[in-house]
């Protein structure tokens, strides 16, 4: 069983007293793909998974898939978060049993999802959601002061709703001198690299298990060289690989992703569970300059 660094009140405690000096940001990776962000006293979690309902899931469906980590934090203890992203409906990235303790503990949280998704997401939650922000490719939604922009993400390919609003998003979100991406699941498609390089991205949060054998067999994800290779592409100044370490199924090193990045001179971080890292505005002088994104309105038919 891997133990994280930080744990429960220790993390929160950590997350609670992190500076909050607009010069820096400071993150957490909370496991799979989830991540904990704080900066000039805001919090904002992404894609974050906190409970054991997959596992449960799957022994009542007659298979086992038990965790080979420990959980980071009880969700009911992490108090200071204003907004929670999430790039899907995947059961590891949008799980009630985390969303809602969060909303318990934070009663003005807002919730971020992708357009396509936003009547699931309420279905789900049920009375006691928070608000829900949708968002759809090439458009944005505002949450105090982070601006969350919807970039493509294809898992293996680009789905979208009866209405044409996509199901499943990575996000630039954009934040003082600060630009972060996360992915999402996504394989490389098309559009990706254009999509992102409107912006010099600080910090990237890309996906590595994409070499590993699934239940569905299908390949819906990056692998490490891609991660690597995308993360160079897009002229990130850091990348940090995640979606590993949560199941032994379809768990994946991130030995291809490191050698890769290496070889590419690619700056990256493999963290552990429940440590933090913090960060200055550092960027690549190759990276993107953003141009304006339209504001997200249910029927807009935007996108690239």
């Amino acid at each position: 069983m891997i133990l994280p660094v930080q744990q429960d009140d220790d993390l929160a405690r950590d997350f609670a007293e992190a500076d909050k000096v607009t010069g820096a940001i400071h993150m957490w990776w909370l496991g799979q793909s989830g991540f904990l962000v704080k900066w000039n006293g805001q919090g904002l979690v992404l894609d974050p998974y906190l409970s054991d309902a997959i596992s449960r899931k799957a022994a009542s469906a007659g298979y086992t898939m038990p965790r080979i980590s420990e959980r980071v934090i009880d969700p009911l203890r992490l108090r200071g978060v204003d907004v929670v992203v999430c790039t899907s409906l995947a059961p590891d990235r949008f799980d009630p049993e985390t969303i809602l303790p969060l909303r318990a503990a934070n009663p003005s949280l807002k919730l971020v999802v992708p357009a396509g998704a936003e009547q699931a997401a309420e279905d789900i939650l049920g009375a006691a959601a928070p608000p829900i922000l949708p968002v759809d490719a090439g458009t944005y939604v505002q949450s105090g002061d982070f601006d969350i922009h919807g970039i493509h993400a294809a898992v293996p390919k680009i789905h979208r709703n009866a209405s044409g609003q996509c199901e499943a998003l990575g996000y630039v979100v954009s934040f003082g001198s600060f630009t972060l991406f996360h992915s999402g699941q996504t394989v490389w498609h098309q559009s990706l690299v254009k999509e992102v390089r409107r912006w010099p991205v600080n910090l990237a949060f890309l996906p590595v298990n994409g070499g590993a054998t699934t239940r569905t067999g299908k390949v819906e994800s990056l692998n490490g060289f891609q991660a690597a290779t995308l993360a160079r592409a897009i002229s990130a100044s850091m990348v940090i690989p995640c979606q590993y370490d949560l199941f032994d199924e379809g768990n994946v090193s991130t030995e291809e992703f490191a050698s890769s990045s290496e070889r590419l001179a690619q700056r990256f971080r493999v963290m552990e569970l429940g440590q933090r890292m913090t960060m200055g505005p550092l960027t690549d002088p190759s990276g993107g300059k953003a141009l304006p994104s339209e504001p997200y309105a249910k029927g807009s038919g935007l996108g690239y």
